[in-house]
């Protein structure tokens, strides 16, 4: 990782969201599926994933759900059942309530709450399978109410049709039944469009690769999507009483996703500095997956020096980073000063890993500077909301003149006369302030 000082640092971090080939490639397969339902999706599987389905393999049977418990360690049930809890318990509080207000001229105004009616939940495999994800993407739509929660996860390559068991246990935990083995784009469009075996989603959630991002993109407006994800980011702003063994772990356990994943450290102390870019290297000989960090350290980590922790923040505010740690001494005295950051982690053993895992606020988290203006996901991304409007005879009467001047300065006469035909029934046509 190179040290940097602050301003010869660039904070904006281009990430390309696809090559012409590959949003091209994206478009050729929504639209297949699109056209073709199970046909398409049956070909792509065979082409991208190397398994040959019939129709009626596309969907998880209740006994290879349970069949899964029998391929993992009883610790594994427990801790995500564990997890759970404490991901609902935390999503529970998120929970709006349906509102109205009588007015005293007989006026009613309000706001109902609904929960979406069918959720579609992408789980991705390839580099790594997270079962977590299945919990942070699941819960809190059964928290806001969500009816049905399909999931979508790419059968094993290599010819074999085979789902990761620990999906299928954390799916069978957080109470999802209706599982289908298939991936990639043609997975994100029969979410959105449906065919004859995966009915259509009103909105599509879960992390994916690129073409799963490119996919979602192209189907926006038929359903609804949480985001487009970039690749992970952390950034960790510590003074000199922090450890760096701490640091640099907390640094490569992001480093690990992808070789784009980007892992900073902000620091007031040069000398702290050096001593977590010597423990990264230490740690990344020792890491399994030291050829993914290490490829994402080279390109995308930096130690960036600053002259005070306020400093620090500054930064860290304009690089609006996906997980910021903050360890300094007293971090509560600086919380104020943190605008821009998708999850906030205190203090020495707030690991990001307690986050990622069991904590219960949710992982899924804005990226690419965006959390700047969005939110991690929460159970508002699974309600809808109906404005509530009901005006008496009295409160027309009393404000119908102002509401068609301010129709007719827009020149809809149409609007206005709405108005007016009631006021003349009513015998108050000449009205022309809300006192009349």
């Amino acid at each position: 990782m190179k040290i940097v000082k602050a301003q010869e640092f660039d904070l904006r971090r281009e990430v390309e969201y696809g090559s012409a080939e590959q949003n091209e490639a994206v478009r050729t397969i929504v639209l297949d599926v699109k056209n073709e339902g199970d046909a398409a999706l049956l070909r792509y599987t065979e082409k991208f994933d190397g398994v040959k389905l019939e129709t009626a393999g596309l969907r998880v049977t209740q006994e290879e759900l349970q069949a899964a418990y029998s391929q993992v360690e009883p610790s594994f049930v427990e801790a995500i059942s564990a997890a759970a809890a404490n991901i609902r318990s935390f999503h529970t509080r998120q929970k709006r309530n349906s509102w109205m207000d009588l007015q005293p001229d007989g006026t009613l105004l309000g706001q109902i709450i609904r929960p979406l009616k069918r959720v579609g939940v992408y789980v991705p495999g390839g580099k790594a399978s997270y079962p977590s994800s299945v919990l942070m993407n699941v819960i809190p739509a059964q928290v806001a109410g969500v009816r049905e929660i399909v999931m979508v996860t790419p059968p094993a390559t290599g010819g074999k049709a085979g789902i990761d068991p620990y999906i299928l246990v954390a799916a069978a935990e957080a109470g999802v039944h209706e599982i289908y083995r298939v991936g990639g784009a043609q997975a994100i469009a029969a979410l959105a469009y449906g065919t004859d075996t995966i009915a259509p989603v009103d909105k599509i959630c879960g992390p994916g690769n690129i073409y799963v991002a490119l996919a979602k993109r192209e189907v926006y407006g038929v359903v609804d999507i949480d985001s487009i994800a970039g690749p992970s980011e952390i950034a960790v702003l510590a003074d000199d009483s922090a450890d760096p063994a701490y640091v640099a772990a907390d640094l490569l356990s992001q480093a690990e996703h992808d070789e784009m994943a980007s892992a900073i450290l902000v620091t007031p102390s040069e000398a702290f500095a050096k001593a977590c870019q010597a423990e990264v290297e230490r740690q990344l000989a020792e890491l399994p997956r030291r050829d993914i960090a290490g490829a994402s350290v080279r390109d995308y980590g930096a130690v960036i020096l600053v002259d005070s922790v306020e400093e620090g923040i500054d930064v860290i505010n304009k690089l609006a980073p996906e997980h910021f740690e903050l360890i300094v001494e007293e971090p509560m005295a600086y919380l104020g000063l943190i605008e821009n950051a998708g999850a906030i982690f205190l203090g020495p053993y707030s690991s990001e890993p307690v986050g990622d895992y069991f904590a219960g606020p949710n992982h899924i988290i804005p990226t690419n500077g965006t959390a700047r203006f969005s939110s991690p996901v929460d159970v508002d991304d699974f309600i809808k909301k109906s404005s509530l409007i009901y005006y008496s005879k009295e409160a027309l009467l009393q404000n119908g003149a102002t509401i068609m001047e301010l129709a007719r300065r827009e020149g809809l006469e149409g609007h206005a006369r709405a108005i007016e035909i009631r006021l003349l029934k009513e015998g108050k046509a000449g009205a022309n302030n809300d006192n009349q």
